[in-house]
């Protein structure tokens, strides 16, 4: 029998502190960086390949006002 009393269980023995804050932050870094490339991609098979210039240049200005205007709202904590 100890002679103390009995100590509640605390975790691991190393502290890893993660905020909810900072999870939030890769998440969204990695979205935002996985977005970017994806588009540059688009954009550059969509240019070299197509053979409809009027169609996919207005189409890629549309697109990124659009994804801008959407990462403007989520980033500026209006919701």
């Amino acid at each position: 029998m100890p002679t103390e009393p009995l100590s509640p269980f605390t975790g691991l023995p190393f502290h890893i502190a993660i905020s909810a804050g900072a999870v939030m932050g890769w998440a969204l870094l990695f979205t935002l960086l996985f977005w970017a490339i994806y588009t540059l991609v688009a954009v550059y098979h969509w240019i070299k390949f197509s053979h409809a210039a009027s169609v996919a240049y207005p189409a890629i200005v549309i697109h990124l006002m659009v994804s801008g205007s959407i990462m403007l709202f989520a980033l500026s904590s209006l919701v």
